[in-house]
């Protein structure tokens, strides 16, 4: 990407009214992020989910000063600008619509990693939850996994203090910029974190950590991962946002138990007693949920075949499996070209035959992975 095309999709990120969806709709009518803002208001008010003040928005953007000056701040603290439409944006996040579509990242964190995990929780855990975390980072050290939080008071915090303990890489998500680090206590911690992992945002320099910054930093926390685990969650609080985030997502969700009468257990116990995560116990849990312990190796999805006898439809459907693919209803729906109110039925029958399974995040796969 040039300067010029960095300049402009910098641009983009700041005009009002316009978000991420709306840039994603727009580059794939413009295709180049300049001829945007050189388009007349009639051309733009015809894309579709645009409209006249959309494009009233783009016609009149002036800020361009604000633009340079975050040029200046980029190059001056080498940071790598991440642009949704380019080939170094996390792939894991990219596939969504409403990922951001510029991210600020500073670090030595592979961000598209094999094995990517986002750990998270309450800003007040108790002695349980901070054990959870220091054995849960025992077991995943010797995993070569990317190790995710918010960079918060409490379970993040710890979270990334003890995978830098095992040496594991770990990538705190800022919802503010990357010129100050909020909570300040976490300053040191930050530093240390861009040797062995980074730091990542949205967000551009100068922006204050407010608090409607905290959810959109959630979908990230939840979209560059490859499964969520709540460590432990009161009833309300970003945990609880992020986890409903990452199922919206179809990423796999784990939570650990706690008593009923520990308010800091209740938003993992209602997530578990709602199906909306997985029951782990410790890492180990984890890993075999996964698939990821050492050694594991995927199987061929063709022997249990042999040993049933299928409809043509349910042929038609196994083989989409082939070769070790994952998939969730929709795609299968898209793959298969059948009537919808088919493929529930079939994929069922398949399940009782004990050929293919659920994952978490309602997602499907042959049973012998």
């Amino acid at each position: 990407m040039n300067a010029e095309q960095l300049y402009y999709h910098l641009s983009l990120v700041l005009i009002p009214h316009i978000g991420d969806v709306h840039i994603s709709i727009l580059l794939e009518h413009f295709k180049d992020p300049k001829q945007i803002f050189q388009a007349k208001r009639k051309e733009l008010e015809a894309v579709n989910g645009i409209g006249r003040v959309r494009a009233n928005a783009i016609n009149t953007f002036n800020q361009f000063d604000l633009v340079e000056r975050e040029l200046e701040f980029i190059e001056k603290n080498k940071i790598r600008v991440l642009v949704k439409t380019a080939s170094n944006y996390p792939c894991k996040l990219k596939e969504y619509q409403d990922a951001p579509h510029v991210l600020f990242f500073k670090g030595t964190a592979e961000l598209n990693a094999c094995k990517i995990v986002s750990i998270i929780g309450t800003r007040s855990p108790t002695k349980y939850g901070k054990e959870l975390v220091v054995e849960l980072m025992r077991t995943l050290k010797e995993m070569k996994i990317l190790v995710v939080s918010g960079l918060a008071y409490g379970i993040d915090t710890i979270v990334h203090k003890e995978s830098l303990n095992v040496e594991l890489p770990t990538l705190g998500v800022l919802g503010h910029g990357l010129d100050q680090i909020y909570p300040r206590v976490n300053r040191s911690l930050a530093i240390d974190m861009l040797q062995n992992g980074g730091l990542i945002t949205e967000f551009m320099s100068n922006t204050k950590p407010e608090k409607q910054n905290f959810p959109l930093r959630n979908r990230i926390v939840s979209g560059i991962a490859d499964a969520v685990i709540v460590v432990e969650s009161g009833e309300k609080g970003g945990s609880l946002i992020t986890a409903n985030m990452a199922n919206a997502y179809n990423k796999d969700v784990f939570a650990f138990p706690g008593r009923s009468i520990d308010s800091q257990s209740r938003g993992c116990n209602e997530l578990i007693k709602s199906q909306r995560a997985l029951l782990i116990n410790d890492g180990n849990d984890f890993l075999t949920f996964m698939n990821w312990q050492l050694g594991a190796s995927k199987k061929s999805t063709v022997q249990p075949y042999l040993f049933h006898a299928f409809t043509e439809e349910e042929h038609s459907l196994l083989h989409l499996f082939e070769g070790g693919k994952t998939l969730s209803i929709d795609q299968i729906h898209q793959l298969s070209n059948m009537k919808p109110t088919q493929v529930p039925l079939i994929l069922l029958s398949l399940e009782m035959k004990g050929v293919i399974k659920i994952l978490p995040g309602k997602i499907y796969a042959a049973a012998g992975l």
